[in-house]
C-alpha cells in the first residue's frame, strides 16, 4: 500500500554455555530488527544436538506468544530471521531459519543479501539431482555448504572453502549441533556485528540496536569475508577471505538501519544528520518549518533544521500500530488510506512554508499523498528535500528496488517534472557526491541503485523472483 523501499531481513543467533531460554532472546533480538523485515519469522533452537524451530507468516509478536516459546523449550543456542521478500516470493519454504538435514548432521541458516550467481548455482544443484522446496537463494547457500562438508573435516572448513562461489551479498548465521558460525561477504554489503553478554554468552546480530536489547555488549564488527566460529572453546576467527575492500550498502545508513545502531564505527543517527546538514548546503529553500517524514526522515530533518537556522518541528504523527495483517484496500480507498498511517499536524503546518524531509521517492505516489495530506492541513508551501540521491537502477544486493521503469525518476525528465508529479513547491535529492561524507570517507559502499556502476558483475543476476518466474512458466 505504501510506496517505500524494504530490506530483505534481519538475522540474529545467540550462544550460551549454559542450557538456558535462548528462544526469549532471539525474540526480543528480532523485536529489536523488525524494521528489517516485516512479512514473516522464525526461530530454531538446538538442545543437546536436537533442532527445534517455529516459522511463520506474521510479526515477531504476532507468531511468538510465550506458548511457543515454551514450545520451543531451553537450549544452549538458537537462531531467528525476520523477513521481507526481495528473492524469492511470497512462500511458507521462504521462511527462515532454514533447516537442513544431512548425512553430516543438522544445520539451521539465516541470510540477508542476495546472491548475484543464485540462479547458476541453483541450476549446477538441480542437473546433479538437488531438489529444492524454496524460491530464495538461501537454499543455494545451504547447498554449497553442505557439497563442501561432504569432503571436509568441520562445518568452518565447508563454509570457508563454499565462499569463493558464492557471488554476492550474504551475512549469515550458521548452527549447527555444537557451533555458531558467522560468516560475511568479501565486499560486506549487508551489517553483521558481534557482541557478549555479562555471563559470557556470544550474540551475533544484523545491527548493534539487537545486542542491547539482550543486555550484550557490542565487541566489533565482523569483517568483510570473515568466518566467526562459537563454539565450547570460545571465538575463532578464520580470515581466508577477507579482503580490503568495503562496499556497504550506504542505504543502511540512510534508511534501513535503526537510527540508534552503530555500523562499521559510524553512528547512524550521525550519518542521517550528516545527510541533512548536506541537504542545507546543497539546497536551501526560504522556509518556516523543517519537518520530518516518520521515521527516517527524522533525523535527517533535524540535521537540516540545525544547518540552516530554520526551526525544526512535529509535522506528523505515524500510527505504531499497523501491522502486516492490516487489510490492503481498494485502488479507489488508497488515497484516504496512507491517513491511517500518517497525519499531519495542522497546528505545525497551518499557514506556513514547509520544508519536508524524507529518505527517498520511488514511485512518487506515497510521496504525492503525503505533500498532499500537507496541503490539506493547510501548508502554505511544500518544499520537498530527500536524503539520498535519485533511484535511477536495480538493487541486486537485498533491497527490493527491481524495476527500473517503475522509478520515477527514470520516467520524468527533470527533477521539476517530480515536483509537479507529487504536488510540491520545489523538490531537491542529497548529490551522489555528497554520500562519502555520511561515512565520514572512511570506507567503501556500495551505491549502485543510484549510479548504475555496481562493485560486483551482476550479468547473471536476473530479476528478484526468478526462481518464482520460471515455476510458474
Amino acid at each position: 500500500m505504501f510506496d517505500s523501499i524494504h530490506e530483505e531481513c534481519g538475522v540474529f543467533g545467540i550462544y550460551e554455555n549454559k542450557t538456558s531460554d535462548v528462544a526469549a532472546s532471539v525474540y526480543f533480538g528480532l523485536y529489536a530488527l523488525q524494521h528489517r523485515g516485516q512479512e514473516s519469522c522464525g526461530i530454531t533452537v538446538c538442545d543437546d544436538g536436537i533442532f527445534r524451530h517455529k516459522r511463520a507468516d506474521g510479526l515477531v509478536s504476532e507468531v511468538f506468544g510465550r506458548e511457543e516459546l515454551d514450545k520451543l523449550g531451553n537450549g544452549n543456542m538458537a537462531v531467528g530471521h525476520v523477513r521481507y521478500s526481495t528473492t524469492g516470493g511470497h512462500n511458507h519454504n521462504n521462511i527462515q531459519p532454514l533447516v537442513i538435514r544431512h548425512i553430516k548432521g543438522n544445520m539451521a541458516l539465516v541470510h540477508n543479501g542476495n546472491l548475484v550467481n543464485a540462479a547458476e548455482l541453483r541450476r549446477s544443484f538441480e542437473m546433479s539431482g538437488a531438489i529444492f522446496h524454496g524460491t530464495s537463494d538461501t537454499e543455494a547457500i545451504a547447498y554449497s555448504i553442505v557439497r563442501e562438508r561432504l569432503t571436509t573435516g568441520s562445518t568452518e572448513q565447508a563454509v570457508e572453502r563454499a565462499m569463493p562461489s558464492i557471488k554476492g551479498a550474504y551475512s549469515c548465521i550458521l548452527m549447527t549441533a555444537t557451533k555458531l558460525i558467522a560468516f560475511r561477504d568479501p565486499d560486506g554489503f549487508r551489517p553483521l556485528c558481534i557482541g557478549r553478554t555479562h555471563d559470557g554468552a556470544y550474540v551475533v546480530a544484523s545491527e548493534s540496536c539487537a545486542l542491547e536489547t539482550v543486555g550484550a555488549e557490542f565487541l566489533r564488527d565482523i569483517d568483510a569475508g570473515e568466518i566467526v566460529v562459537i563454539g565450547r572453546d570460545g571465538l575463532q576467527s578464520i580470515r581466508t577471505n577477507c579482503t580490503t575492500r568495503r562496499n556497504i550498502c550506504i542505504f543502511e545508513y540512510i534508511y534501513f538501519a535503526r537510527p540508534d545502531s552503530v555500523i562499521e564505527g559510524i553512528s547512524v543517527h550521525h550519518a542521517r544528520l550528516s545527510a541533512g546538514r548536506l541537504l542545507a548546503k546543497s539546497s536551501p529553500v526560504d522556509a518556516d518549518i523543517v519537518i520530518g517524514v516518520p521515521d527516517s526522515g527524522l533525523d535527517a530533518a533535524l540535521g537540516y533544521a540545525n544547518e540552516s537556522g530554520i526551526p525544526y518541528g512535529i509535522g506528523f504523527i505515524k500510527n505504531k500500530y499497523i501491522g502486516r495483517s492490516f487489510i490492503q484496500p481498494e485502488q479507489h480507498q488508497r488515497e484516504n488510506a496512507v491517513k491511517i498511517k500518517l497525519n499531519a499536524v495542522r497546528e505545525s503546518v497551518s499557514g506556513k512554508r514547509v520544508i519536508m524531509i524524507d529518505d527517498s521517492i520511488v514511485r512518487g505516489t506515497t510521496s504525492a499523498r503525503i505533500v498532499k495530506l500537507l496541503r490539506e492541513a493547510g501548508a502554505k508551501e511544500v518544499h520537498v528535500r530527500i536524503s539520498s540521491p535519485p533511484f535511477l537502477h536495480t538493487c541486486h544486493f537485498g533491497t527490493d528496488i527491481d524495476s527500473e521503469e517503475n522509478l520515477i525518476a527514470g520516467k520524468c525528465s527533470s527533477t521539476d517534472e517530480i515536483a509537479k508529479y507529487i504536488g510540491a513547491d520545489s523538490l531537491a535529492y542529497l548529490p551522489v557526491e555528497c554520500l562519502g561524507e555520511l561515512v565520514d570517507n572512511r570506507f567503501g559502499y556500495c551505491k549502485g541503485c543510484f549510479t548504475g556502476a555496481y562493485p560486483v558483475d551482476i550479468s547473471g543476476a536476473g530479476s528478484k523472483n526468478k526462481f518464482d518466474e520460471k515455476i510458474h512458466k
